[in-house]
């Protein structure tokens, strides 16, 4: 069988589970966008964060732990905080960051590595994410917002509203609520559509078999495992249950498919565009390829008992 054989079924099928699993996730994210939009106060997330920028940026790291998010709706959250008044460089870093530091995420990690120094890689998982969204905000924040962000992310609706909340009652509220979160998921799940059908395509398409020769040297194993976490695009819910399955890689490459997917796969790069200008994208994908890419392999370079 050659390099490229395309399925039909499987490519339904692997579409299909793609779209089940994260679209439950991409819609509690709308919903969370909604409920911020109604109820969060305008200037609640810059009072919470601390007036020094680099600070900032290392508590909005940590704000997944509060408000754990996966990545499939991440993107609505990040895009409704900011019209709140959340920098953009801490946008950037909860995005990357909440996906990993999710406590849901280091339990699963926890049960799937079972066995396999599984405390040491949740750590690890923790660690790494959260050191690589902090550096990622560290840099957005030398740039501009308009540099980073789409036309219209924010505009209008980043300023307060005025409206006299004393006359709309508790119905009102909520009623606003459904309609800013349908407005997100109707935004988001076009992208998140298109990126399903990327990764099932690849995933499906493509035969597997051809990486496997790549496990036996530690670089093009760190790499074709960031690669194969990108073209899978499996919820960091569970990525982890496939990651310990990879026997023939070693711990380093699976922690680099652990950290990588949730931060860039196909159906993120999708998801971004509902935010983020495609120079943007592009760079923080080449970025965070090269970073974690590099400290995985410093990682496996230390003698941990991997």
């Amino acid at each position: 069988m050659g390099w490229f054989h395309f399925s039909l079924p499987d490519f339904e099928y692997a579409f299909l589970s793609i779209l089940l699993e994260g679209v439950p996730f991409l819609l509690g994210g709308a919903i969370l966008s909604g409920i911020l939009e109604e109820f969060l106060p305008q200037s609640l997330m810059t009072r919470l964060l601390p007036r020094d920028p680099r600070l900032a940026v290392v508590t909005s790291g940590l704000l997944g732990v509060i408000f754990p998010v996966c990545e499939c709706g991440i993107v609505p959250v990040v895009r409704r905080l900011m019209r709140k008044g959340l920098p953009v460089s801490c946008g950037v870093t909860y995005m990357l960051a909440a996906p990993i530091v999710n406590p849901l995420v280091i339990l699963s990690t926890l049960a799937a590595f079972r066995g396999q120094a599984a405390w040491e890689m949740a750590s690890l998982r923790f660690l790494l994410g959260l050191f690589v969204a902090i550096l990622a905000g560290w840099v957005a924040n030398c740039f501009s917002p308009k540099s980073i962000l789409r036309s219209g992310v924010v505009t209008s609706e980043g300023t307060p509203h005025h409206r006299h909340e004393e006359s709309r009652t508790i119905l009102d509220r909520f009623q606003n609520t459904a309609t800013v979160a349908t407005k997100d998921f109707l935004d988001v799940a076009v992208y998140f559509v298109l990126g399903a059908a990327a990764a099932s395509l690849f995933s499906t398409a493509v035969n597997q078999e051809i990486i496997l020769p790549l496990a036996a040297h530690p670089v093009l194993a760190i790499a074709s495992l960031m690669g194969l976490a990108s073209v899978l695009s499996v919820c960091s819910t569970t990525d982890a249950f496939i990651a310990a399955t990879l026997t023939t890689f070693p711990m380093a490459a699976k922690l680099a498919f652990l950290v990588f997917g949730p931060m860039m796969d196909f159906k993120l790069l999708f998801l971004y565009g509902a935010a983020f200008s495609r120079r943007f994208i592009v760079f923080l994908a080449l970025g965070l390829f090269l970073v974690i890419g590099l400290l995985c392999w410093r990682i496996s370079t230390l003698n941990l008992g991997w």
